[in-house]
């Protein structure tokens, strides 16, 4: 059929053309929005979940819809090795921006900017990844100790503060977040604290890997009570077929039971991998219906164009010994495996194995969803490790 008319989208945060299974979802995040620009209890949202799953979709459909409502938006995707100071200043000075609508905002406005400039100016040499700086006298006294907690506490109470003379809710919308270090994310949720016991309509909703329950526990004990963990997990079986089906039936095509019944056991309901068979069953077809020999072509295609770009780009980053760690977990099949009978499988210790699992776990290609146990973060990666490294 006519690759020009596919309507399926993989990609990095790429929406899909039916959205599937996350309406409810979608809907609990924009309560929580409306209820804080409205001056009422919510906690911050925070969606975690594996690779491919559509997390960074999901942000992006609540950020849109929450912009569509009125609402003020700050758009941050956390690299690894980069200061939270470094993404913040920028898109926050940008949202300022976007808030200074009429002349009765200018007061909280420069008031807004001036405290930035004392933040910046705090931080930017404690965090040399910092390269902008903000057209505005610093504010005496605000954001300007150096201490993080108190610098960013300081600069989120005054945010907070000119969202609410704008009738509006101002919200960090963080991508990745489990790469921001630590001691950061636990001046972030002190900062983010403080605004929620002076009921400042500032918030944030995040996204990021399964870790970031295990991280912002540690970072601050109270965080169970501040943020409210959405899983975001393979779709089920009705929201899979329909992500599947109907935008192909859209565009007058069908799939045979046949072909949907492969798709489904090949991608286990995960929504990325959902667009990468549909791809590329469409492309393989002929005319309507997609057949499950069709389904079957696409697998082979699919499982290809994975492993030289989605699956190779996370392996090329791993060292050779991180590499044979994946490898010995992909022995033990998709997981979540003990750590000691990974270590067992390459006939060393758990306690000398322990630094490769750490460093795996750092560049978020594992996690330990219970003590003891890791996992891929990756679905699908262990049948990768198998054909990219056939021995062990």
């Amino acid at each position: 059929m006519d690759p020009r008319q596919n309507p399926y989208a993989p990609g990095a945060g790429t929406p899909p053309p039916e959205l599937a299974g996350r309406d409810e979802l979608i809907e609990r995040a924009a309560v929580a929005l409306d209820r804080i620009r409205a001056g009422r209890s919510a906690r911050s949202f925070i969606l975690y979940g594996l690779r491919g799953v559509g997390k960074t979709v999901l942000l992006n459909r609540i950020r849109l819809d929450a912009e569509s409502r009125g609402i003020a938006s700050v758009k941050i995707e956390a690299p690894e090795e980069r200061s939270l100071p470094a993404l913040l200043i920028p898109a926050l000075r940008a949202a300022l921006l976007r808030l200074s609508r009429g002349k009765a905002l200018m007061d909280s406005l420069l008031t807004g900017m001036r405290v930035l400039a004392s933040f910046t100016k705090a931080v930017k040499v404690k965090y040399q990844d910092i390269e902008i700086n903000i057209d505005a006298d610093p504010e005496t006294g605000l954001a300007d100790s150096g201490d993080l907690d108190t610098d960013l506490t300081d600069l989120l109470l005054t945010l907070g503060k000119a969202a609410q003379e704008r009738g509006t809710a101002l919200v960090l919308f963080v991508d990745e977040l489990q790469y921001v270090p630590e001691d950061q994310l636990a001046s972030l949720i002190t900062a983010l604290h403080n605004a929620s016991q002076e009921q400042l309509p500032i918030t944030m909703v995040a996204a990021g890997l399964p870790q970031l329950m295990g991280q912002t526990g540690r970072a601050k004990s109270y965080a169970e009570r501040l943020f409210e963990f959405a899983s975001v997990d393979r779709l089920d079986d009705k929201a899979a077929r329909d992500a599947l089906i109907v935008p192909a039936s859209k565009e007058g095509v069908a799939f045979d039971p046949g072909a949907v019944t492969e798709i489904l056991d090949q991608t286990n309901g995960y929504p990325y991998f959902l667009q990468e068979w549909g791809k590329h069953s469409w492309n393989t077809a002929d005319t309507s219906p997609i057949e499950t020999t069709d389904a079957q072509h696409a697998t082979i295609d699919a499982l290809a164009e994975l492993d030289a770009s989605f699956f190779r780009v996370r392996f090329d980053r791993l060292t050779p010994t991180e590499k044979r760690y994946m490898r010995a977990m992909a022995e033990l099949g998709s997981g979540p495996h003990r750590s000691g009978d990974i270590a067992d499988i390459l006939n060393r210790k758990v306690t000398t194995v322990a630094p490769i699992r750490n460093s795996l776990i750092a560049k978020g290609m594992i996690y330990s969803p219970a003590h003891g146990d890791t996992a891929f973060t990756v679905p699908l990666f262990d049948g990768f490790m198998k054909r990219i490294m056939p021995q062990l």
